[in-house]
């Protein structure tokens, strides 16, 4: 009878192993999902210019392989130039909106691992702390329009240009991002061939800046870029117009490198105004 007894007590404890094995199993089998679907949630919040995956996208290369990735906006910064050498980001029709939010103070962006430059090396330099990514594009969310103010989104930028020209660029960007029901903008300073800078940390000032805008919202791509130099201008905006392929020249950047290659080399070469306003 003992014996019979001391089975039935080894075969209920073996029952219990197999039991807790199982659901450590579902455990780990829960854990992982809800990691993927955590994953998932985080990379669709970067817009319709990302696939749910992440594995696609229109992000430039990175010449100094240290890409920053903010909630609305990514950068590539360069710590020679203390700055970013390229930022993108999605600016999607319900974005444009008017908010009238604090302005905060410009503070050191806390995930460049190099450090951002102090704001104060801007002080009396006779420089605007000139943003990328516009507190304009942001003011759909205060946590997204704080987000412009990290001095990794900053560059010396000429008052008259920054106040000028500059802001009449980023107003006709809000525009088109109402128009085409969204577009993608990718904007930084050109950061080769220029031995002015300001501050302790000599922060490069640009001789030009440029701006590149896609959309493709009714399935058909286009492309419009500017190249505009950092000082006061009355012109309009169509005759700073240039080709993507100019850029990556001037810049060493690859501006969409992930896009079909000859689809790439078809928009990369555009230059027309009317195309980009009329089609």
């Amino acid at each position: 009878m003992k014996k019979v007894f001391y089975i039935l007590v080894v075969l209920v404890f073996l029952g219990c192993v197999v039991s807790c094995k199982s659901d450590n199993k579902q455990s780990d089998s829960l854990s992982l999902e809800n990691g993927s679907v955590q994953k998932t949630v985080l990379k669709s919040t970067s817009g319709k210019y990302r696939n749910i995956e992440g594995d696609f996208n229109y992000l430039p290369t990175s010449t100094t392989h240290q890409i920053i990735e903010h909630s609305y906006y990514t950068l590539s910064y360069n710590e020679k130039a203390e700055q970013a050498e390229w930022l993108a980001y999605d600016l999607k029709k319900e974005y444009v909106k008017n908010n009238d939010f604090k302005r905060p103070y410009f503070i050191v962006d806390p995930k460049v691992k190099t450090g951002s430059a102090d704001w104060r090396n801007y002080r009396k330099s006779g420089y605007d702390k000139g943003h990328l990514c516009p507190a304009g594009d942001m003011e759909f969310e205060k946590n997204a329009y704080n987000d412009t103010f990290f001095t990794s989104n900053i560059s010396p930028q000429d008052h008259e240009f920054n106040a000028g020209i500059w802001n009449r660029l980023e107003q006709k960007v809000r525009y088109w991002a109402s128009r085409y029901d969204g577009v993608y903008v990718v904007t930084g300073g050109v950061l080769n061939n220029t031995r002015n800078s300001i501050g302790t940390e000599k922060v490069v000032v640009p001789e030009y800046f440029y701006k590149i805008v896609l959309n493709n919202s009714n399935g058909k791509y286009k492309i419009i870029a500017f190249l505009i130099p950092n000082k006061k201008s009355e012109k309009p905006l169509y005759t700073y117009v240039v080709s993507v392929d100019s850029l990556e020249k001037m810049t060493g950047i690859d501006f969409f490198p992930k896009l079909d290659d000859q689809l790439e080399d078809s928009l990369e070469k555009r230059t027309d105004y009317k195309s980009w306003i009329f089609n």
